[in-house]
């Protein structure tokens, strides 16, 4: 499934870069304005994956951090009911 979120994801930015290039506004050569664009689908097609794994990657250890810090605020908080054994 990631392959062809990938696909389209690398065919949404050529072709936004196409449209962009067209016309000669940007690139005056028409095939460097293609190798352009193709070249940059490419390589959103090929990246997509590693930019979303670190985006989880990050959420997961944010959730973590959080679990951990309700658990020690839990403890912290239970500790202070008890009254204090001689």
């Amino acid at each position: 499934m990631h392959h062809y979120i990938g696909i389209v994801l690398g065919a949404i930015v050529s072709y936004s870069l196409l449209l962009l290039f067209h016309g000669g506004r940007f690139v005056s050569d028409p095939n460097s304005a293609y190798m352009v664009a193709v070249s940059s689908g490419a390589i959103v097609a090929a990246l997509w994956p590693w930019l979303l794994g670190l985006w989880l990657a990050r959420r997961l250890r944010a959730r973590q951090r959080a679990r951990v810090q309700s658990e020690v605020s839990r403890q912290i908080a239970k500790k202070q009911d008890q009254p204090p054994t001689h």
